[in-house]
């Protein structure tokens, strides 16, 4: 039991700041579900105002178990902690369960990594706070508990998290580097893809900060930055350039590198985000995969003077 001993504010105001280890999304719901008595009523309100003196009992139920099976794949971790995961993921895991991916998703493997889940909004699950698309590799934060994923949803908005990745375009940008500022929305033909969409029909703010780090004859390798984490940003905002990403089956059709890839050739390098409770920096580097450093090898060796120049006549 709570008793009220400041000055009055709104119920999942105050519960929250009296709380730390619960979302405010989870007091409101805990709220709503009744599970708040206010001078033993119970209360279903969160805007009503408490005042000094009102007594609250809260009532947090079990965690519930995730209708998810959970499933013994490898993962590579990166750093653990009881706080939060980060791993680097390979090319073809989903992030989430969906239609025509039910399992062998991300998910169903931190299931069985992390067994023991305190739980995130009352439900057995580990907290996604950003996604990498199926075939995107590379740096992946999740989180374990309700604190540690409120901390770092409010990093990625306060654009303090740090994202790094790594793509090889086709052709070569004329700048060295450069900034895309252009908004991106659901594509109005192609549900399953993304386009450049104006903010006042949908589209949402999406930045991208770039590099040239390697000019590859008709290739490049190219380091971005994300100031924001639109879905398929990246690969909408270099196929918006005339340079797509390499391998990108749904925004690069047409273009070919000669090999087989398992995805587009891109790859979240570097993750740089601040620990939950210690405030520690933690900067994370991901080892690209085997298809991608083979790919760069490959592109290099294409432009490389011969090694056994014919001799004059």
């Amino acid at each position: 039991m709570h008793c009220v001993n400041t000055k009055g504010d709104r119920l999942d105001r105050y519960l929250s700041q009296e709380l730390p280890d619960l979302s405010r999304s989870r007091i409101q719901q805990l709220i709503e579900q009744g599970n708040v008595q206010l001078n033993d009523q119970v209360c279903t309100s969160k805007k009503i105002n408490v005042k000094v003196g009102d007594r609250i009992t809260l009532d947090i139920p079990e965690v519930q178990p995730l209708e998810l099976q959970a499933e013994d794949i490898p993962l590579d971790i990166l750093y653990e902690d009881d706080q939060l995961l980060i791993l680097n993921k390979p090319a073809g895991l989903v992030v989430h369960p969906a239609p025509g991916h039910p399992d062998g998703t991300l998910v169903n493997a931190l299931l069985a990594h992390c067994p023991n889940l305190p739980g995130i909004g009352g439900v057995q699950r580990p907290g996604i706070v950003h996604r990498l698309d199926k075939d995107t590799t590379g740096a992946i934060a999740i989180a374990k508990t309700d604190i540690a994923h409120r901390h770092l949803q409010a990093q990625l908005k306060a654009k303090t998290a740090r994202r790094e990745y790594l793509g090889i375009v086709y052709g070569a940008p004329k700048a060295q580097s450069g900034t895309i500022d252009l908004p991106i929305g659901r594509h109005p033909q192609d549900r399953k893809k993304m386009a450049i969409i104006p903010v006042e029909q949908g589209g949402r703010t999406a930045v991208t900060h770039w590099q040239v780090l390697e000019r590859l004859g008709n290739f490049s390798l190219i380091h971005f930055q994300l100031e924001t984490g639109r879905t398929h940003q990246i690969r909408v905002h270099t196929t918006k350039m005339g340079h797509p990403i390499v391998g990108d089956q749904v925004y690069s059709s047409g273009h070919s590198v000669g090999v087989n890839l398992p995805g587009q050739a891109l790859h979240a390098w570097q993750l740089k985000l601040q620990h939950p409770l210690s405030g520690e920096l933690i900067a994370v580097t991901a080892t690209p995969p085997t298809h991608f450093t083979k790919l760069l090898e490959m592109l290099k060796r294409r432009i490389a003077p011969s090694a056994h120049p014919t001799p004059n006549k």
